[in-house]
């Protein structure tokens, strides 16, 4: 039977590792093993850098860096979509990569009723300026439990109505951190 791949995005700048701490927690969820991802992570330059750390069960099969230039994102197209599933960071991202866009910037991805995370992070709303999260997003996100330890994320079962209700919303993954949008568009 073949291995699975995964794979782990974590930011570096000024030859800084961030949030090592969460990843290795994500590492040791994936394949019940602990791996020190700091042993192998060493930031080529002070620019801000994405690192992509392939592995499997096994060994790390594979560092890359990166620059990183931060997408804008402004338009969200809704996808339902009640089978999609990606509960662990796997290297063959297809089901994510192949979803039709639209013409908009990025999805937000409905599974029974409720909002999970677009394809590349999870997402925040404002509510009565509270910022919830979803309950069951496709990909338990390191940046996402950070906020929710802090208790700054409350978890929510967000429906189409809530995010409609939304004063703002957020982006979250280890390179953008907590990035929000105030002014964006929906579309069906």
């Amino acid at each position: 039977m073949e291995n699975k791949v995964y794979f782990e995005t974590i930011k570096c700048e000024d030859y800084e590792i961030f949030n090592l701490e969460y990843h290795n927690k994500r590492v040791a969820n994936t394949i019940a093993k602990n791996f020190d991802l700091g042993e192998y992570i060493y930031p080529l330059s002070n620019k801000l850098l994405r690192c992509k750390v392939i592995y499997n069960e096994d060994e790390i099969i594979d560092i890359n860096y990166f620059e990183y230039k931060k997408r804008q994102i402004k338009s969200f197209k809704i996808v339902n979509n009640d089978n999609i599933s990606y509960s662990k960071k796997y290297l063959n991202r297809e089901i994510l990569d192949n979803i039709d866009k639209q013409g908009c910037d990025e999805v937000m991805i409905f599974k029974q009723g409720y909002l999970t995370d677009t394809t590349i992070s999870n997402i925040a709303v404002l509510v009565d300026n509270i910022w919830f999260t979803p309950k069951k997003p496709l990909l338990q996100g390191t940046t996402r439990q950070r906020y929710l330890d802090s208790g700054f994320l409350k978890q929510l079962d967000i429906t189409f109505d809530i995010l409609k209700k939304a004063s703002k919303i957020a982006l979250l993954n280890a390179m953008i951190d907590f990035d929000i949008i105030e002014d964006y568009s929906l579309s069906l």
